[in-house]
């Protein structure tokens, strides 16, 4: 295992990875307060993150492919994939539907949802329902992956819902609650000892916390070309720290490895 590339698929040298994808899903709030995000919170049963608040996504499907290389055929397959499986998790672990044409009614949604339950695949649900799905709607923001055998290869996207009521709904089997909340707040709550996070969502939360907005956000990103982290154990003083290099963006780097969730 000695390959590990900045970007791209890992190749057959490198750790045996499982390719995913994550999306982070801003709303406004009221006004004057930092924008919420769509956090799950993990069955405690599975066995990546059991239990912990998440943001929605999960593994990249082969029917993800192959609707990414239908719609986007000039796009890089890896992200263009990425984006497919984001939006495929999002509606069927939350039945919200992002990144979509156009309005789509709580009915459509519902029904489109226990179609992909049933399908096992996006490109019948849009096919069905007339939908055409928007990846540009979806910005890369950061890329995760740990250097072993097994680990989630992980592209981590933003999008904007803007202002106005969502409909959404825990899927009850790999997830037991969803929920909104400021990056901010969710750390507090993680510090307080309501929720756990592993290691890359606090990450990305502290991150996060520092946006008063969406656009802040889509800002930052232009600032720091993404490219694959994983934790490194360093010694500080004699204690054992998991942490991350600089240049990613992160102003929240490293923890104790006592405290760390590694999922």
């Amino acid at each position: 295992m000695t390959s590990y590339p900045p970007d791209g698929p890992m190749p057959a040298d490198g750790p045996k990875v499982v390719p995913a994808a994550t999306v982070v899903i801003f709303r406004n709030a009221d006004e004057g307060e930092p924008p919420e995000l769509l956090m799950v919170q993990r069955a405690k049963k599975m066995r990546f993150a059991g239990g912990a608040a998440v943001f929605p996504g999960g593994r990249i499907d082969p029917a993800d492919r192959e609707l990414a290389a239908r719609i986007l055929p000039d796009a890089d397959p890896e992200i263009s994939a990425a984006k497919v499986a984001a939006i495929r998790e999002t509606l069927e672990e939350t039945g919200l539907a992002i990144a979509i044409h156009r309005p789509v009614s709580a009915q459509e949604v519902a029904a489109a949802r226990t179609m992909l339950e049933q399908e096992g695949a996006l490109a019948p649900v849009l096919e069905r329902f007339d939908w055409r799905i928007l990846p540009d709607r979806l910005s890369l923001f950061a890329h995760w992956c740990p250097r072993y055998d097994g680990a989630f290869d992980t592209r981590f996207f933003v999008t904007d819902l803007g202002t106005g009521a969502v409909q959404i709904a825990v899927d009850a089997t790999e997830n037991t609650r969803l929920f909104w909340a400021s990056a901010g707040r969710v750390l507090e709550q993680a510090d307080a000892g309501e929720i756990s996070v592993i290691f890359p969502t606090r990450c990305n939360l502290a991150r996060l916390a520092q946006y008063r907005c969406f656009d802040d956000a889509i800002a930052d990103i232009a600032r720091y070309p993404v490219s694959r982290i994983h934790g490194i154990e360093e010694d500080r003083d004699g204690e054992a720290w998991l942490a991350i290099p600089e240049g990613h963006g992160y102003p929240f780097r490293g923890q104790p490895l006592s405290q760390a969730l590694r999922g």
